[in-house]
């Protein structure tokens, strides 16, 4: 009962397929990284770089196929932020770190992935419409608050507040359950 070639032919292409999509690192005890793709070890400014050009990257522990992108993905922000121009104040990193076991921790994650692909949508529009812009026009659309930018960064502005709205209800009726559990009613 061997695979038959059609079978073949068909998993094969599933595996390219997969392959092109996500880019397998290999994470070895000597804490070396290998590219599956390129049959070469490389190192993490390389798979920054892969992060940089928007490649699906997913790192494995060599013998367990334990995940490991998150734990290399935090790898490479530690280098960023050491790297002597941080993005996160230790006003943030500290606020951050107090969600952690708090009952909104998940909403907080969702609540920061969105507004960061908001603001990476917003970035992206602007980059896309500057391809044609000269210097001269740069100035005339800064000079005038463009609505064009009003506009998107309303659009930012106002996805932000529907999920500050959306976790300020959850905590609310968190809190009103956790009364209500006390037997306190308000």
């Amino acid at each position: 009962m061997g695979v038959q070639p059609e079978e073949f032919f068909v998993s094969e292409h599933k595996s390219a397929a997969s392959k092109s999509a996500q880019r397998v690192i290999k994470k070895y005890p000597n804490r070396r990284l290998y590219d599956t793709d390129t049959s070469t070890y490389i190192t993490l400014a390389e798979v920054r770089q892969l992060v940089m050009d928007h490649q699906q990257v997913v790192v494995r522990d060599a013998k367990t196929g334990e995940d490991l992108t998150r734990s290399i993905l935090l790898q490479i922000i530690l280098e960023e932020e050491a790297g002597g121009a941080p993005m996160f104040s230790e006003a943030v990193l500290a606020n951050i770190i107090r969600f952690y076991g708090h009952a909104m921790q998940g909403f907080m994650g969702a609540y920061l992935e969105k507004n960061v692909q908001a603001f990476t949508d917003v970035q992206a529009k602007l980059a896309e419409q500057s391809q044609s812009v000269t210097p001269e026009m740069w100035a005339q659309f800064m000079s005038l608050q463009s609505p064009l930018l009003k506009g998107m960064m309303g659009s930012y502005v106002e996805q932000s507040q529907s999920m500050l709205t959306q976790m300020q209800e959850q905590m609310q009726k968190q809190t009103e359950q956790m009364l209500e559990a006390f037997g306190i009613k308000r």
